[in-house]
């Protein structure tokens, strides 16, 4: 098992990563767990404020990350397969960021040592989400956002 010392996201490439340093790769912004539409004419992703129901939405973390599957069976688990297919991610993502060999961005938490720092850059949920247990129709909650 790889060490979370150093710089290891500089020098280990993807496929190389040990669980422990893919998992701490997430920067906790909880943006890929927003619901987005799709245009059906043009197949543009839309964002929306609105987040899955495990989402806790000032941590930006999983609030039950291990079995999230059963609660939410469409949830993407992100693994070293799929991660450069999936084109929904966040432009800030972590994942999406070392599979095109980009640097993370200064306010990562793995780069600033401050877990905060993502809250602080506003690159996370926190502050402007609603859950989908409140949404209701999630073409009422479209954003014009980057994600």
């Amino acid at each position: 098992m790889g060490a979370l010392t150093g710089r290891f996201w500089e020098s280990t490439p993807l496929d190389k990563l040990d669980r422990a340093q893919w998992e701490a790769l997430c920067d906790g912004c909880g943006k890929c767990c927003l619901h987005k539409l799709e245009d059906e004419d043009t197949g543009e992703l839309i964002a929306t404020n609105v987040a899955c129901r495990l989402l806790d939405r000032r941590s930006g973390q999983c609030s039950n990350y291990r079995h999230r599957r059963a609660y939410v069976s469409e949830c993407v688990r992100l693994t070293m397969g799929n991660v450069h297919e999936i084109d929904w991610l966040p432009t800030t993502c972590a994942y999406r960021l070392r599979a095109n060999d980009e640097p993370l961005p200064d306010w990562h938490y793995l780069v600033s040592g401050d877990r905060e720092a993502v809250h602080r850059a506003r690159e996370s949920v926190r502050g402007w989400t609603i859950s989908e247990d409140d949404a209701g129709d999630l073409e009422l909650h479209m954003v014009d956002r980057q994600l």
